[in-house]
Parts: structure tokens; sequence; C-alpha cells
């Protein structure tokens, strides 16, 4: 069994998506649009352009992602994508990348489980958690 993410953006899912194989390093393995699929004929105007699936190879995992209408859209709420690195510089390039026009719950500061953690939401409307976590070994 495998559990994927499935991220809903309102008619940025590709920006999103090449900002993330650029930045974070992921692979984009797959995107169509509604116009490249086998039922573009009846797809509404304004929308063949939009993304209809996505897969992003990031880290360990795989992000699925699509657009919605953007009446129906909304920011992810109360979910977050955890990404954990291995320095406090990643962590902090990251950060500044994330953070870029987008919204910070939590800035980046060292916690006692981390030597840097913060939360956000980013210019697409994708929440995460960036995290350089402490050795979990007891008495460090």
């Amino acid at each position: 069994m495998k559990l994927h993410t499935f991220l809903n953006y309102g008619g940025n899912c590709r920006g999103a998506f090449e900002f993330y194989e650029k930045h974070l390093g992921g692979q984009i393995t797959m995107m169509m649009t509604r116009g490249e699929a086998p039922n573009s004929g009846e797809v509404a105007p304004g929308m063949k352009d939009t993304v209809l699936h996505a897969r992003l190879a990031l880290g360990e995992t795989e992000l699925y992602g699509a657009d919605v209408p953007p009446d129906r859209f909304q920011p992810m709420r109360s979910a977050y994508l955890s990404l954990s690195v291995e320095s406090s510089g990643e962590a902090e390039r990251i950060y500044a990348l994330l953070s870029d026009g987008g919204q910070i719950y939590m800035p980046m500061e060292e916690t006692f489980f981390a030597y840097r953690f913060a939360m956000l939401r980013d210019k697409f409307g994708t929440s995460w958690m960036i995290l350089h976590e402490r050795s979990q070994r007891s008495g460090e």
C-alpha cells in the first residue's frame, strides 16, 4: 500500500509543480491538461489549458495535483506537507523560497525538537512545515 498526497489548485498547478521541481529538486513525471484528455471536446471553454492530472516525484514520495475551477478552489487548511531536510542551511534556503509571496504562520526558528522549524503557506496555496530535526536519541 502507498499513500499519496493530492493537491488541488485554482489554476496554477503547472506553475506550482514547476516551481517545486526547480527549487526542491523534484521531477515532474506527468502533466496532462484537460485539453489533452480523451474527452477534451467536452471541456468547458477556458479550461483546456488547466491541469487535469500532474505527478511530481519529490524526495521519497510522489505528489499528485490538478486544477479545480477557481470558484471552487480554497487554499489548503489544517493540513501541511512536512518537508524534512538534512541541514539548517537547506531549511533556510527552502523557507526563503516558499515564504516569498506566501503567508508565514511560524517563522523559521530553533525549537526543542528541531534546529530549524517553520510553518507557512506558499504563493500557490500549499501549506508547508519545514524541519531540520534534532537527533531523537536520549541525552542529545
